[in-house]
């Protein structure tokens, strides 16, 4: 197998040549003109000496010859490691190093900042430029290295994801089975590439379904993000909670670009039900929920069209064994009681490179030890109550900040909110949260007030946060999720 072929080689031979593979602003590529493309970029890579099992690593634009580019190096058997554009240059140095990679790909603008002994290539349409069109691609097995994520840094410094070939088949599961997507679907992700979402279910799940995958090269900014929705019509949105706030917040949800979309799918962080309500409310359709890691590349619980439950992830998907075990390792069994998700699924990752005791330590047998904390109710829906490392336990028993965080966020005062476990003065956890003003001319004290009043009525006491601090912005990873370890640094 090889994972570029795994990837548009269905299309190709089912006849869609010839039909859309990329939108991106006035460009539209071809499944015939991508395919030639990748080839041009995979005879590029040999031409400087690339083969089998070498590192790429692309900071780059989400732009046709980028998606080229990454199925390129797969063809030839070399391992695509896509990296944020926006990385401080010591992370992007970092990743070179660690990755040993022998040839970098970024943005011109960039280029100058970072300090690599690999080559350097700035200008990737030039790169494939009079390169042979064709190549036969380097044949590998399942279990062979086929894409590296890098980790998005909640708890600090990221690490290196390896996935095998065999994740690519799995790719194109959830949108097939549950989502119904074919060829003539259009399909946007809003996060960038380098995020195991988009990259997931728009270059590797909706090109293996002769889809047409829509591409957006800057940063995702709400109302440039309605208006590629506008353009486009996509039949499929997949988007991070933080954007759907921003993009309901900006009274730009009920646009008739966003009442052509066929179902919104969310997933890198846990979805509020009352963005959730106030979705539903702007557009007429759900938002389904759902998880997934970068270590499974692919969702594995999801709300599904026949089968929505407000407020919860969603149930196992059927190709995704998942369990919960309590602080023993012992299975439970029983409606909800918060238990550790164990996981296991053909698309999991083979290792954390150059890490051989994190990766021994993230699973049991074959059960990846996913670090989530869950609960399942009587009738077999899941709920995500967060990372294992950011529960806290206070007075025995655990408390999840996403359940403070929902409390909080119903407040009219607040923006944003954040929860985080803090060390008091006797040593003991205590739940500190971390509020947005809504409204910049509101003082911290009536914030701090309001705040405190919706907590009281809406939590039990050994729930209610200590503290409650105004803040300017939450600090979140690219994707939106909170980093935690950065609250419990300034509430020190």
């Amino acid at each position: 197998m090889n994972g570029a072929d795994e990837t548009i080689g269905k299309s190709l031979e089912n006849g869609l040549a010839g039909s859309d593979a990329i939108l991106c602003g006035d460009r539209a590529l071809t499944y015939g003109q991508l395919d030639s493309l990748a080839c041009q970029f995979g005879n590029g890579f040999r031409a400087s000496g690339l083969g089998r099992g070498d590192r790429i690593v692309f900071v780059l634009k989400d732009t046709p010859e980028f998606v080229a580019a990454y199925l390129g190096a797969m063809k030839i058997g070399a391992v695509p490691v896509a990296f944020s554009t926006r990385a401080p240059a010591a992370d992007i140095d970092y990743v070179i190093q660690d990755s040993g990679c022998s040839l970098l790909m970024i943005e011109p603008d960039r280029a100058g900042e970072v300090s690599s002994s690999c080559l350097i290539e700035t200008d990737p349409a030039e790169f494939a430029l009079d390169r042979p069109a064709e190549l036969v691609s380097e044949t590998m097995s399942p279990e062979d290295p086929a894409f590296w994520f890098y980790t998005s840094g909640t708890t600090g410094r990221p690490k290196a994801v390896v996935h095998s070939q065999r994740t690519i088949p799995v790719a194109d599961l959830h949108l097939k089975e549950s989502l119904s997507v074919g060829p003539g679907d259009r399909i946007f992700t809003t996060s960038k590439m380098f995020f195991a979402f988009a990259l997931c279910h728009s270059l590797l799940g909706a090109l293996r379904l002769g889809a047409t995958m829509i591409l957006h090269e800057d940063w995702p900014d709400a109302r440039d993000i309605a208006a590629v929705v506008d353009r486009f019509r996509p039949s499929l949105f997949l988007c991070v909670p933080t954007l759907y706030r921003n993009l309901l917040q900006a009274g730009l949800a009920a646009g008739e670009g966003f009442g052509c979309v066929r179902y919104f799918v969310s997933a890198g962080e846990k979805l509020p039900a009352l963005l959730l309500d106030g979705w539903q409310q702007a557009t007429g359709s759900p938002i389904l929920e759902g998880i997934g890691t970068s270590e499974s590349a692919c969702l594995f619980i999801a709300n599904t069209p026949n089968d929505v439950c407000p407020g919860g992830t969603g149930r196992p998907l059927p190709w995704a064994d998942v369990r919960l075990v309590d602080d023993d390792g012992d299975p439970v069994s029983t409606p909800d009681t918060l238990g550790h998700l164990q996981l296991r699924m053909k698309s999991l990752f083979r290792e954390y490179w150059g890490l051989p005791e994190l990766t021994a330590a993230a699973f049991r047998g074959d059960w990846n030890q996913t670090g989530d904390m869950f609960a399942f109710d009587a009738d077999g829906h899941w709920f995500h109550h967060g990372r294992a490392d950011d529960m806290m336990k206070i007075s025995g028993q655990w408390v999840s900040p996403a359940e403070i965080e929902d409390c909080v966020q119903a407040c009219p005062s607040v923006a944003d909110a954040a929860v985080a476990g803090v060390s008091g003065p006797e040593g003991l956890v205590e739940p500190v949260v971390f509020v947005v003003p809504a409204d910049s001319e509101t003082s911290a004290h009536d914030v701090e007030r309001e705040v405190t009043r919706m907590i009281d009525a809406g939590l039990p006491g050994f729930k209610r946060p200590r503290r409650v601090v105004v803040a300017d912005v939450i600090p979140r990873t690219a994707t939106g999720k909170v980093q935690r370890f950065k609250l419990r640094e300034q509430a020190s």
